[in-house]
C-alpha cells in the first residue's frame, strides 16, 4: 500500500467520528498548551533573572578588593598587602581576562546655588570605561585628555539637598534644581577641611576653608530617577585626569582614603580599594576569581549568585515542567482510549484488509499515523493556545509589577519545536499498542465480527 493511501485512509478513519476525534485533540490541545506554558514560566523566570544580574553587574565582571588595609595595626612591621599598579597590571596578564582598571574612589561635596550634595568620583581606565556599556543619555563618557570631566549617573541629582531647608529629594520627591549638564558645578576635595573651617588644628592654627573647584560635566547616564541601575548613584571620570587634580588639590599633603607612613606621611604612588576586572567569557570568570583570590587579594563576582539561581530556577522549571507532562499524560491516555475503540469498530475492515494480502507494517503504520495526526493537530493547537496565554501573562504581570517582569513567560523557538514533536511522538506512542493489536487480530475472526 502506497504512503499517500494510508494517510488518506487514516485522516478518513478520524473524520468518521468527528467529535470523539475532537474532543481527543482537545485533551492534547490542553496538554501541550500546560506543558509549554509551564516551561515558558520557568525560562521566563530565568531569564528575568540574568537579566537582573546583568544589571546588577554583568556576567563576566570580577569585583577585586582590599578594603582590609584600613583595619591593618600601623604599629605592626609588616606592610599590609596593597593594590597598586603593579598588582593590576599582573591581574591583566592572566588568562582570558579582557580589561583589568584601578578603581580610585574620591568622596566630594558638590554645591550649586542653594543646593548641596556629596558622591564618590569613580576614576576608572579609558577601556574599563568604554567596556561598561554605559547608556549615555547626553554629552559623552570622560575623555582621555582634556582634564577632570565628570559623567553623572541618571540618579546622581538625588543626593543634593536644599541647604537652606535640609530637605533631600527623597523627603520631598520634588528634583533639585541642579543642572548638571549646562551650570557649573563647585566641588570641595578637602571634605575634612571643609567640616574643620573655623575651628583650630593641633598648632592652634585656624583652619580655612577648602578651596572650591569648578569641574566641568562631559555626559549624563541614561535614565529617570526610577530607573535602577548597577552604575546609577555613581560619577565617573578617567583615571589619570583625576590623579592629577588630586596631587594639584592635596600637593604633598595626604590624600583622604590613601595610606601613611608610620610618620604620617603620604606615599609616593597611589593605592587602590578595588579593581575593575572583566573576563572574556562567562565560563572562565571562576577561574580568573580564584586566580586573583590566590593572589592574596578579596575577589567575588555574580558567578556564585547565577550558579545558584540557575540550580533554582531549573527545580523551579522541572516542577513546572512536570506539572505541564502531568495534562499531556492524561491526553495520551486519550489517544489510546479513542485508538482502541477504533480498532473495535474497524475489527471486520481489519480483517478484510489482512485477507485482501495488505502487509501488517501497513495496518500498523495506518494506526500510528491516526494517532500522530491527532497529536500533531492537538499540538499545533496547543502551541497557539500557549501564545496566547503568554501574552496575556506577560501583560498582567508586567502592568501588576509596573514594568518589573517584562516577559514572565518566554517560548523560544526550540521549545515550539520541540513540544510539537513531542506531541506527535505522545500520540504515536499512545496508539502503538492498539495498533500491534490490530496487526495480531486473526482475519477470519475479524471477518465474522458483527
Amino acid at each position: 500500500m502506497r504512503y499517500f493511501d494510508l494517510l488518506r485512509m487514516s485522516a478518513t478513519n478520524l473524520l468518521r467520528r468527528k467529535l470523539r476525534t475532537v474532543l481527543t485533540v482537545l485533551g492534547v490541545i490542553i496538554g501541550t498548551a500546560s506543558i509549554v506554558v509551564m516551561v515558558s514560566l520557568g525560562l521566563g523566570l530565568r531569564k528575568s533573572s540574568l537579566a537582573q544580574i546583568e544589571e546588577y553587574g554583568g556576567l563576566t565582571t570580577i569585583n577585586v578588593n582590599n578594603y582590609s588595609w584600613y583595619n591593618s595595626d600601623s604599629s605592626s612591621d609588616e606592610e599590609p598587602k596593597r593594590i597598586d599598579d603593579t598588582v593590576v597590571a599582573d591581574i591583566a596578564q592572566l588568562p582570558h581576562v579582557e580589561v583589568a582598571s584601578p578603581i580610585l574612589n574620591v568622596s566630594v561635596i558638590a554645591k550649586q546655588g542653594v543646593y548641596e550634595g556629596w558622591f564618590q568620583i569613580q576614576g576608572l581606565n579609558q577601556e574599563a570605561l568604554q567596556k561598561m556599556d554605559i547608556d549615555v543619555a547626553e554629552g559623552e563618557l570622560p575623555p582621555a585628555d582634556g582634564g577632570l570631566q565628570l559623567f553623572y549617573g541618571n540618579q546622581v541629582i538625588t543626593n543634593f539637598y536644599n541647604a537652606r531647608t535640609n530637605e533631600y529629594y527623597w523627603e520631598t520627591m520634588e528634583v533639585p534644581d541642579v543642572d548638571l549638564m549646562n551650570d557649573p558645578l563647585f566641588l570641595i576635595f578637602d571634605t575634612d577641611a571643609y567640616y574643620q573651617a573655623g575651628g583650630t588644628d593641633g598648632n592652634g592654627q585656624t583652619i580655612t576653608p577648602p578651596k572650591k573647584y569648578i569641574i566641568p560635566t562631559c555626559g549624563l547616564m541614561a535614565g529617570d530617577l526610577e530607573t535602577y541601575k548597577e552604575n546609577c548613584n555613581t560619577v565617573f571620570a578617567d583615571i589619570d585626569a583625576l590623579k592629577a587634580q588630586l596631587k594639584k588639590v592635596f600637593k604633598n599633603k595626604v590624600i583622604p582614603g590613601q595610606p601613611t607612613t608610620k610618620s604620617g606621611k603620604p606615599y609616593k604612588d597611589l593605592y587602590y580599594e578595588e579593581v575593575y576586572v572583566r573576563v572574556d567569557s562567562m565560563e572562565y570568570v571562576q577561574e580568573v576569581q580564584q586566580a586573583i583570590q590566590d593572589m592574596g587579594f578579596n575577589a567575588n563576582s555574580n558567578a556564585e549568585w547565577m550558579e545558584q539561581t540557575q540550580s533554582q530556577m531549573g527545580m523551579i522549571q522541572m516542577v513546572l515542567g512536570g506539572i505541564g507532562a502531568v495534562s499531556l499524560f492524561v491526553a495520551a491516555i486519550g489517544i489510546a482510549n479513542t485508538m482502541m475503540m477504533s480498532i473495535y469498530e474497524r475489527t471486520r475492515e481489519i480483517g478484510i484488509i489482512k485477507v485482501l494480502g495488505c502487509d501488517l507494517r501497513n495496518i500498523r503504520s495506518m494506526f500510528l499515523m491516526e494517532a500522530g495526526f491527532i497529536g500533531f493537530f492537538g499540538g499545533l493547537v496547543g502551541l497557539i493556545l500557549s501564545e496566547i496565554i503568554s501574552v496575556v501573562i506577560n501583560s498582567v504581570v508586567s502592568k501588576a509589577s509596573s514594568g518589573y517582569y517584562e516577559q514572565l513567560s518566554f517560548i523560544p523557538l526550540w521549545l515550539i519545536l520541540v513540544s510539537l514533536v513531542f506531541a506527535v511522538l505522545v500520540g504515536m506512542a499512545a496508539g502503538f499498542f492498539p495498533a500491534l493489536r490490530a496487526m495480531k487480530l486473526s482475519p477470519l475472526a475479524a471477518i465474522r465480527n458483527e
